[in-house]
């Protein structure tokens, strides 16, 4: 039987009975019989919260005979943190001011008027308070023709993004992306939105379709999908406020 090296694609085997949390170097990693995890590069997963390492532990525990990474969000996102984002911190804080530049939130419906009135009541107060939390301003435009941002907004924005460490910069990449949405990012990073609540501002405009067209069954999956990446980011914050 070819084993995996002959197979790059086969999956592999569990090699552990248990996955724990452990303190090391100042921070909390995850051992696997006693035997630190590492990241792709080989680097020990060292993380700075033990509500962090909890939720990778968990994920590591939860694996049956094969080990499924694409079932292991909160460890992908770690992998990330820890062999991308220390050396290219840079671009990630201007990869969210990217975002931010043609933030979805941004671009209101010219019509029907009962969706414009539905943006307006739920994304607007989103938009306020970004712009007062993060010390910005917007410009809103209406239908889809693209909308220059204020220079000294996507200056603003790189420079809050780039303060980050990079657990939590990793995060709001991420976040940004699953969004669409630069201020939604920010949101659930701050714990102004849940994760669930960001998603749902973020696909207000299908939604209301949805409710008068009906959603296909490959549509409600891409949304129960984005739905739970959603939570993981909210869980993912949340560990790195925990003490």
């Amino acid at each position: 039987m070819a084993d995996q090296k002959d197979n790059p694609t086969q999956k592999p085997r569990r090699f552990y009975a248990a996955a724990e949390v452990v303190v090391h170097e100042g921070g909390f990693a995850v051992a696997l019989d006693g035997r630190l995890a590492k990241t792709p590069d080989g680097d020990r997963m060292v993380v700075p919260r033990r509500a962090m390492a909890e939720l990778l532990a968990a994920e590591w525990q939860a694996q049956s005979d094969v080990i499924d990474m694409a079932a292991m969000p909160v460890n992908r996102l770690a992998f990330t943190a820890l062999d991308r984002a220390a050396q290219s911190h840079e671009a990630l804080a201007e990869e969210v001011a990217r975002y931010a530049s043609a933030d979805m939130l941004l671009y209101f419906a010219e019509a029907p008027t009962t969706l414009v009135e539905l943006e307006v009541a739920h994304w607007g107060p989103v938009i306020a308070w970004a712009e007062g939390a993060l010390g910005v301003s917007f410009v809103r435009a209406t239908g889809i023709v693209h909308q220059d941002q204020p220079p000294a907004t996507l200056e603003r924005i790189t420079a809050l993004a780039a303060q980050l460490d990079a657990f939590a910069l990793t995060g709001l990449t991420f976040a940004a992306g699953l969004f669409g949405s630069a201020i939604l990012a920010f949101a659930v990073e701050r714990g102004m939105l849940t994760g669930d609540a960001a998603f749902n501002l973020s696909r207000l405009d299908e939604a209301y379709q949805e409710e008068r067209w009906g959603l296909d069954e490959e549509a409600a999956e891409r949304t129960a999908n984005h739905r739970r990446d959603a939570g993981l980011v909210q869980q993912w914050f949340a560990a790195l406020r925990q003490g």
